[in-house]
């Protein structure tokens, strides 16, 4: 008997006139589509963008090669060489962020005892020859200090919550 039923439904089209019902129901109604390049989405301030290093105001560059951040990436991402100086600190030779690896999920961040790397809120980005996901010391010390101030601003805003 049910079989029955349900094949005299399917002749009658119910279930096509239900979705035409919610497609026209919906039809008149303000859309919620946003313009991309010209009409941004807001953004918490706890996003997690693009990495970069931060130096101290004295221009001196602040990871001390501890490798916490290497140590506790889950997804093995960063890669570390540190050497001795003269003056007995440890300094980086070599940091490199696998950006295709990189899941940000910010635990390279919370694990820096000095506030060295930090994920900006920077999401455009792209890619164009292979090997670029790689982002080297240099290219992430250029980030730090193009975007401090907003880096800065960032920190100060969160800090209620940290």
């Amino acid at each position: 008997m049910n079989t029955v039923v349900r094949y005299f439904k399917s002749l009658m089209l119910i279930e096509l006139f239900k979705g035409l019902g919610v497609t026209m129901r919906y039809f008149g109604r303000p859309k919620f589509t946003l313009r991309y390049p010209e009409e941004k989405t807001p953004k918490s301030n706890r996003f997690r963008g693009l990495h970069a290093l931060r130096r101290y105001p004295n221009g001196e560059e602040r990871c001390i090669a501890c490798k916490l951040c290497e140590a506790v990436c889950p997804a093995l991402a960063i890669t570390i060489e540190s050497t001795q100086r003269e003056d007995g600190t440890r300094r980086t030779t070599r940091y490199d962020i696998d950006l295709f690896k990189c899941i940000y999920c910010g635990f390279c961040e919370e694990s820096c005892p000095v506030d060295s790397i930090v994920e900006t809120d920077l999401h455009e980005y792209h890619f164009e020859n292979r090997g670029e996901n790689v982002v080297t010391k240099a290219q992430l010390l250029a980030i730090g200090d193009r975007f401090e101030e907003q880096i800065a601003a960032a920190r100060r805003q969160d800090a209620a919550y940290r």
